[in-house]
């Protein structure tokens, strides 16, 4: 089964204002109790958590990731299942999830997730333009210390066909050239990101609700 979301939250009106900045900070407030971390629980490990990467909440039960943070296959023998972390601190809470749906061409990915509903973020059908500011929620360092959300955040800085230059035609793949044929865009983020932060949504103040 194939998806294709726009995951796009959020967009900041003034760069540099006071308030900007407070809207930014009032957003962040709002945004981190739908932001998880996304990862594997196996009870014979040492440590049994293993933080992979950032997801976020889409509605009451579902969660949007990268198709790349998920594992290509758990340790059935020593049940390792795969998990979210929900919280913030030392002793987050671990809640079990299951794949619902993976892209791989547009790297998305779709949990559902066990227990009490969860507070979802709103998609946003807002047109993107190069130059507008954007900020992102993620765990870039791991949980080494807890789980503590980090937040970037850069401007768009090109809008791009996914297609990766070649020098030449010996270069490209097959899975490129298929590209090639029908290529969707992209936005480039011109921010500080790491692997931890794969999965982590981008937003605006004025579209969080």
């Amino acid at each position: 089964m194939k998806i294709t979301l726009v995951l796009i939250i959020s967009l900041v009106s003034s760069l540099f204002s006071v308030e900007a900045s407070s809207a930014l900070a009032d957003t962040i407030e709002k945004v981190k109790p739908s932001v998880v971390g996304i990862g594997t629980y196996n009870r014979l490990n040492s440590p049994r958590a293993n933080l992979r990467g950032t997801g976020f909440v889409i509605a009451d039960h579902l969660v949007a990731t990268n198709a790349h943070v998920l594992p290509e296959s758990l340790n059935q023998q020593q049940k390792e299942k795969l998990v979210i972390f929900i919280g913030q601190g030392r002793s987050p809470e671990i809640r079990f999830v299951s794949l619902v749906a993976s892209d791989t061409e547009h790297d998305l990915a779709i949990l559902r997730v066990e227990g009490q509903a969860l507070q979802a973020l709103t998609l946003s059908q807002q047109k993107v333009r190069e130059g507008e500011l954007y900020a992102f929620t993620g765990f870039p360092i791991g949980a080494v210390l807890g789980l503590y959300p980090v937040t970037h955040r850069g401007i768009i800085s090109s809008i791009t066909p996914v297609v990766i230059p070649a020098r030449n035609a010996n270069e490209l793949s097959l899975a490129q050239l298929k590209r090639l044929k029908s290529p969707y865009n992209i936005y480039q983020l011109d921010a500080t990101a790491y692997p931890g932060n794969s999965g982590s949504p981008l937003y605006h103040p004025k579209l969080v609700k």
